[in-house]
């Protein structure tokens, strides 16, 4: 059954159910089936290779999260979060389809404000881009690939 495209990311084996003409997808982060649009299928790829290959514990993931950012109200598709509660990496997906742009960085970012997270990741399955924020200089640098969890700790203690 192959309903979406092959993703820039390892495969996983997603759990799949059947819901009259439309699909559901397991999210093992809210620990129920949701809704499998193409924006899903991503997300639930980035949630896994974030777990399973970066190391990130699912008990430390928020999935569409709600935040109110100048004064209306917004959802964020992932967040990763140290033990301590506080936002480590923030992440935006979005369907295969369609482009990462300028305007996917100034919607992550403006999620950031509010969040504070260090790390920005944005990836449509195919095209992923992370960034470390350096907030005191108000900057950010591109990286060549998604830390794991330990090394985005790290980087926090240096």
């Amino acid at each position: 059954m192959k309903m979406f495209p092959d993703l820039n990311l390892p495969a996983y084996p997603l759990r799949i159910q059947r819901q009259g003409e439309a699909f559901d997808v397991f999210d093992p982060a809210r620990k129920k089936f949701v809704s499998l649009t193409p924006e899903e299928w991503v997300r639930q790829h980035v949630l896994m290779y974030l777990n399973r290959d970066r190391g990130c514990p699912l008990t430390l993931m928020s999935i569409e999260g709600q935040i109110v950012v100048n004064g209306q109200p917004k959802r964020y598709d992932m967040a990763v979060f140290r033990n301590n509660g506080s936002p480590l990496l923030v992440v935006e997906c979005k369907a295969p389809e369609v482009e990462i742009t300028q305007n996917v960085f100034d919607q992550i970012a403006v999620y950031n404000m509010q969040l504070g997270a260090s790390f920005l990741l944005v990836s449509n399955g195919l095209t992923h881009h992370c960034c470390r924020m350096d907030h005191a200089a108000r900057a950010f640098r591109f990286l060549d690939a998604v830390p794991s969890y330990e090394e985005m700790i790290q980087s926090q203690n240096e």
